[in-house]
């Protein structure tokens, strides 16, 4: 049976989401026993034959913004499973749906937005069933060129005027006050969770982006591009803000209510960084959960690391699962370990 969307995300304004975010602490999970990860009796492809080693191949696609939580935990997994070969690719959260996940040539997905109706629906044509489990929480963040000394915050409203179809073409477009100088706007491309996200967030509608913008699933070259031109803006996640602090300049925002707050970590646990906190997701396919020992034992792990700070939060970059929010996708995932 397909584990649907988890409601807290999936069918509500992703303005909502902040009082599920102001949940999340960054605190790990401490003391928590390390599950075994091997096959039942042995006779598994994952089971390599020695006890409790496993073997064999994991393959996931999705969200460039998972993608380095995904490499950290992968890192750690591979070092106590050495015959487990993990590869992991950053396709965009809609990119790894549509051209693997549902057509069951993956065994994980991840991603920056919930799963969408029109891939639920492609899935299950494709007999393909899934779980939803939540591994951290984003600050998604604005990011402008070093040398704009003339912008330190940004309303929403001013967000929408310059990423909407037609958009502000300079910044004087948007203040009188701001230079006479060209927006050169860098940010992912459709395919893309982080693209849906602040599409709906800022915009307002699905589908509704302007489509003049240099466009891409590596977030390196919207730093790249950012950092290249001093009318540039661009908005990736938080984690590879955080390892570019010294190139680009990341924007305050303000939400409305004349208050300007900074993407950060606290600020995103607090729930004080709106509307550009998100959850961040893995899916693995209850098929591989069900035939694959070292599946079963990556989903596990995966959830496990979800709680740790110095991992989750001091290597990467994002708000590390409380532990309450731990034990919730430990549960969700139980069902299909049995």
């Amino acid at each position: 049976m397909t584990e649907k969307s988890d409601t807290r995300f999936g069918n509500v304004s992703r303005r909502k989401f902040v009082t599920a975010a102001g949940a999340v602490g960054l605190a790990g999970l401490a003391g928590c026993a390390k599950r075994t990860a091997s096959g039942s009796d042995g006779t598994d492809d994952g089971e390599s034959g020695n006890g409790d080693s496993l073997s064999g191949n994991i393959d996931i696609y999705g969200s460039s913004t998972v993608f380095p939580l995904a490499t950290a935990i992968k890192e750690g997994f591979e070092e106590e499973h050495p015959d487990v070969k993990i590869s992991i690719s950053s396709t965009g959260s809609g990119g790894g749906f549509s051209n693997y996940f549902c057509k069951g040539d993956s065994d994980f997905n991840n991603a920056s937005r919930p799963i969408k109706e029109t891939e639920q629906q492609e899935c299950s044509d494709n007999g393909v069933d899934w779980v939803e489990l939540q591994v951290a929480i984003d600050a998604l963040t604005v990011v402008v060129n070093k040398e704009a000394d003339w912008v330190d915050c940004i309303t929403v409203d001013e967000l929408k005027q310059i990423w909407e179809p037609n958009g502000a073409q300079k910044w004087s477009d948007i203040r009188s006050e701001w230079p006479d100088k060209e927006l050169e706007l860098y940010g992912p491309t459709s395919a893309s969770g982080t693209f849906d996200y602040f599409t709906e967030a800022v915009i307002g509608e699905e589908d509704s982006h302007r489509q003049d913008y240099s466009a891409t699933e590596q977030d390196r070259q919207i730093i790249t591009g950012v950092k290249g031109s001093s009318g540039a803006m661009g908005y990736l996640g938080f984690a590879y803000y955080s390892e570019n602090k010294d190139e680009i300049k990341a924007l305050a925002i303000d939400d409305g209510d004349g208050t300007c707050v900074k993407p950060s970590l606290e600020n995103a646990k607090a729930g004080e960084y709106t509307p550009l906190s998100r959850p961040l997701f893995t899916y693995p396919r209850v098929q591989s959960l069900e035939e694959k020992p070292q599946v079963r034992a990556f989903a596990e792990y995966f959830v496990e690391q979800s709680g740790k700070r110095e991992l989750v939060a001091d290597k990467v970059g994002y708000v590390p699962n409380d532990e309450e929010t731990v034990q919730e996708q430990r549960d969700k995932l139980s069902e299909y370990l049995e």
